[in-house]
């Protein structure tokens, strides 16, 4: 079985390359798969199952520890094996990190670049995390030269990240997150709140709303208001309608139904995954499921294989 490491490989990722990768992946037979989560108090255990015909399989496990930004450690931590589609052999044992940055804002980017209207460069990110890191990474490649705002609850954690990228891309902090959101184009959040941040009234006609940070049943980036005004997309209707409190709760809440999510990745062949007028505002819940992964994971080891001359 193959390590594949962060240091190693990460050079020879591409954005662009995997956001295809991702969408040619929606055009094989659909995936089998399944999750688990449990928790504890604060904490979670989320196991994340999927085959798709002609990839093979993938188990990844997260741990999450909101705790331990406070130790200044990873809140999320795991492990991704990569299994054979012949056999079901462990082909390869993915960096954990690795896999989920490039999954996680890959997904996003390849809604964007569907779904964000046509010049739009203004961007608001939320949160200053890892995924804020990795959205300004992948936006940045597939859309062009972007205009940043950041804004956090900690201004010092957004002094950081802006630092972190110096003079590579237009970057501002801000501190009222109401006319930040107001005056953009696409709005990004990535944070682990479990409440509402981002209000509907805020959002101008034409903006993207990427909403990334949710992943269990009781947690929300966006409030009822905006998840009526949007065009609801979804990475995967089956890992994220029942699943993740962004939709859930305003489902069981009858704020909107089921049939308002009007269309996933799997409906990128039949051309329904798309905006339809530059004032519609179009809303993404990235809910990132095992299937992801596992597109990803593919794309990782054919280009480690090709980097190193060890098969494909």
């Amino acid at each position: 079985m193959e390590v594949i490491d962060r240091k190693t490989c990460e050079q020879f990722l591409d954005w662009n390359e995997l956001t295809d990768a991702i969408a040619a992946g929606h055009s094989r037979p659909r995936a089998i798969m399944d999750d688990k989560l449990l928790q504890r108090r604060n904490q979670s255990m989320l196991t994340r199952m999927a085959w798709i015909e002609g990839l093979g399989g993938l188990v990844k496990t997260a741990m999450v520890y909101p705790d331990n930004a406070s130790r200044n450690f990873p809140t999320v931590n795991g492990t991704a094996i990569l299994y054979g589609e012949d056999d079901g052999i462990p082909e390869a044992q993915i960096d954990f990190h690795m896999l989920t940055k490039w999954k996680t804002a890959a997904d996003s980017a390849l809604a964007a670049k569907l779904l964000a209207r046509p010049g739009a460069h203004r961007v608001l990110i939320v949160g200053a995390g890892t995924v804020a890191s990795s959205m300004i990474e992948a936006y940045s490649a597939v859309l062009g030269r972007l205009r940043f705002q950041l804004w956090n609850r900690s201004r010092e954690n957004a002094l950081k990240l802006a630092r972190r990228f110096g003079k590579a891309c237009s970057m501002e902090i801000v501190q009222d997150i109401e006319v930040a959101a107001g005056d953009a184009d696409i709005v990004c959040c990535a944070t682990m709140s479990r409440s509402p941040l981002i209000r509907g009234e805020w959002l101008k006609p034409g903006v993207h709303l990427d909403l990334i940070g949710a992943f269990t049943p009781d947690m929300r980036e966006a409030d009822d208001r905006a998840v009526q005004r949007g065009t609801i997309f979804v990475d995967c209707r089956a890992t994220t309608i029942d699943h993740i409190g962004e939709l859930k709760i305003p489902i069981a809440e009858r704020v909107i139904a089921r049939e308002d999510v009007r269309a996933d990745f799997y409906d990128l062949p039949a051309g329904a995954f798309r905006r339809r007028s530059d004032d519609e505002i179009t809303l993404f819940k990235n809910g990132g499921g095992a299937h992801l992964d596992l597109m990803t994971a593919s794309y990782i080891a054919k280009k480690w294989r090709r980097a190193f001359n060890s098969g494909d």
